[in-house]
């Protein structure tokens, strides 16, 4: 599979390959936002939790701030689609941001496209 466009409840949403490139480093997210550019207005990346790399789900090494900050900084809204339970329940920082990120507008976790979609339906 690779990255696909979609229209998920009226919303371009680039939906990513989750046998893609690892998300490890800023760069990477700034390939990430690059591949958004050319022709469609593309609102959301959905990226696959198996995209990220250890480090952006240990808060402390500051990787999911700074990458979050480049989506935020090119006007492009993350979706983080997939199960990271796990590491949620090992990390009370980890819990704290997803609920936060959640509660906001730009940065969420969902289980699956279904979610995502049925979320940008109600936003």
């Amino acid at each position: 599979m690779s990255d696909e466009l979609k229209t998920l409840s009226g919303h371009a949403v680039l939906v990513c390959d989750p046998d893609g490139p690892v998300l490890a480093s800023e760069a990477d997210a700034l390939d990430l936002i690059g591949s958004t550019w050319g022709g469609a207005e593309i609102e959301w990346l959905a990226l696959p939790v198996t995209r990220l790399s250890e480090a952006f789900l240990t808060l402390r090494t500051g990787l999911a701030g700074a990458v979050i900050q480049k989506f935020v900084n090119y006007r492009l809204k993350l979706a983080l689609v997939g199960d990271i339970s796990e590491p949620v329940s090992a990390s009370k920082a980890l819990a704290d941001f997803v609920r936060e990120s959640n509660d906001g507008a730009h940065v969420w976790s969902v289980p699956d496209i279904e979610a995502l979609e049925a979320r940008l339906g109600r936003a």
